[in-house]
């Protein structure tokens, strides 16, 4: 049985200066790497026989299976563990029939028809990809990016047919790509196909055994803060019991929530951060976002304002805040309104992994592709999902986090639990950046959610269901208080109501959430 997981594919022509082929070979062999590919498309048959006969040597001397790319002469000549072909090399049923029983057959596949195709053919893995962007390799086919990936493996349900990511993978997106890339089925890959990080290294032995490494965290304790689960004890009780729990940790740690959001709505959503209890910093430019995701508790990204200079921020910040394992809660405003959101919401969800999406059902139709509810703007119009909570289910198994859909009713779900929450008043609709206030409720309750976690595990791991809690407590803490504040004498309307909403907030006791919950789990 050939394990897949580090899997190395070589080319000569990425070799910094002076380093040695087959001293780098072996170096990243020692590393860790579990699989060789070699690759010489330019070599000639004399030089590339001699090159994966000596390949071959060093292989066996690690016990690494040694599989050929395109060349099934080659592959026989040096009795290789395998083949690997792509769309336009030799079909796999003719490579079937030429080497000897047992060999192991590869084929690269960028979309579910050559997926279909390599099952059809009773491949015995696939390598999917260009995950990433990659200059070893010219691309006559689109990126996969990240979040399709797992399409495409759901595909391979069923069958024996094992699954390698290939394409620009390298250690500073390797948690995402192993994070991202899974089925709504829960199938994930087998393994991750790499070049330029391990070759083009003067280091090749440490560069293989830091990719070793991050492999081996994410199997032991996952990549960043989500609440992706198959946890089904969740009960309106403990649920509350928990808000209450985060509610009262913002309070007492006042946690800073880096925010980089809409300009309409900047100074509603610090004053709504600092009401909860928690420490605002808003913060768009990209040389410090590095520094920030150490300190901060929680991140928020909010597309309102879409520049260019916020949208390189949002992109590292996401990146930093993932790789220190920090919540990042991501609100794709008025991605409907413009094929330009669109894809600055796919380029940036396939770069980071988000812990929270939260929209609207506008919104969230056009992040998932849905037609059943259209958007104007930042609005959503007509009447919704049939079935909103199969829909928000879907979606956050689909995207691998929590997605909170919000309106008069406002769903949340794990993938696996929904949250059903009924409070609010309408006055919440009638200021601006109500929207954006409800993200900075939620960030700032899954920075509580993140300290509780640490004191509970000192490697920082979320435990299970934390983020998912975090999201409705942020939600909660917004209705209820503007149920409240809506009762006040001094409210006339929107202009007298929002300064009541935030001193609501920041009284919000936990009598008012155990008293006017409206929740159900579904």
């Amino acid at each position: 049985m050939i394990d897949y997981s580090l899997y190395l594919v070589t080319g000569r022509e990425l070799l910094p200066p002076g380093q040695d082929y087959f001293d780098s070979l072996e170096q990243a062999l020692q590393g860790g790497v579990t699989v060789v590919q070699i690759r010489e498309k330019n070599a000639d048959t004399g030089e590339f026989l001699d090159i994966a006969l000596r390949s071959k040597v060093i292989c066996d001397r690690y016990n690494v299976p040694l599989i050929v790319n395109d060349r099934v002469d080659i592959a026989l000549a040096v009795q290789a563990a395998g083949v690997h072909v792509g769309q336009t090399d030799m079909p796999v049923s003719i490579v079937r029939n030429l080497l000897p029983e047992g060999t192991i057959i590869g084929v690269s596949c960028n979309n579910l028809r050559e997926i279909e195709k390599a099952i059809n053919d009773k491949a015995d893995y696939v390598g999917i990809g260009a995950i990433w962007s990659t200059t070893t390799k010219n691309l006559n086919k689109p990126i996969v990016g990240v979040r399709r990936v797992g399409e495409l493996l759901q595909k391979l349900d069923g069958t024996s047919i094992k699954a390698v990511g290939i394409g620009g993978i390298k250690s500073s997106n390797l948690l995402r790509t192993l994070h991202g890339s899974v089925s709504t089925t829960n199938r994930a890959l087998d393994g991750v196909a790499v070049v330029s990080e391990i070759v083009a290294s003067t280091r090749p032995r440490e560069a293989a055994s830091k990719l070793c490494e991050i492999l081996s965290t994410f199997r032991n304790s996952g990549s960043v803060p989500n609440a992706m689960s198959t946890r089904s004890d969740y009960s309106v009780e403990n649920v509350l019991d928990g808000v209450i729990q985060i509610m009262s940790c913002v309070r007492e740690h006042n946690p800073l929530v880096h925010q980089i959001t809409n300009n309409v709505s900047i100074a509603q959503s610090a004053n709504a951060t600092i009401a909860l209890g928690a420490s605002p910093i808003m913060a768009t430019t990209a040389q410090e976002m590095e520094e920030l995701s150490v300190i901060n508790g929680a991140l928020l990204v909010n597309i309102g304002t879409l520049v260019s200079s916020a949208y390189e921020g949002m992109t590292l910040a996401g990146s930093c805040a993932n790789a220190q394992k920090k919540p990042v809660v991501f609100d794709p405003v008025g991605i409907g309104a413009s094929q330009f959101r669109k894809s600055a919401v796919n380029s940036l969800l396939n770069t980071w992994q988000a812990s929270v999406i939260k929209g609207n059902a506008g919104e969230l139709a056009a992040l998932s592709g849905s037609n059943e509810v259209q958007s104007k703007g930042v609005d959503s119009i007509g009447s919704g999902f049939k079935d909103p909570i199969s829909f928000v289910r879907n979606v956050a198994r689909k995207e691998r986090c929590v997605v909170v859909m919000s309106g008069k009713t406002d769903y949340i779900s794990d993938g696996t639990n929904v949250a059903v929450l009924t409070n609010g008043h309408e006055l919440l609709g009638q200021i601006t950046g109500s929207g954006c206030i409800a993200g900075s409720c939620i960030a700032s309750y899954c920075a509580g959610a993140m300290i509780l976690a640490r004191g509970e595990n000192q490697e920082g791991k979320l435990a299970l269901g934390d983020v998912f809690l975090g999201a409705i407590g942020g939600i909660l803490a917004l209705t209820i208080s503007a149920e409240l504040a809506s009762l006040r004498e001094d409210v006339k309307g929107p202009g007298t109501f929002f300064p009541a909403l935030i001193d609501e907030l920041s009284t919000l006791s936990t009598r008012n959430i155990r008293e006017r919950a409206c929740i159900e789990i579904q």
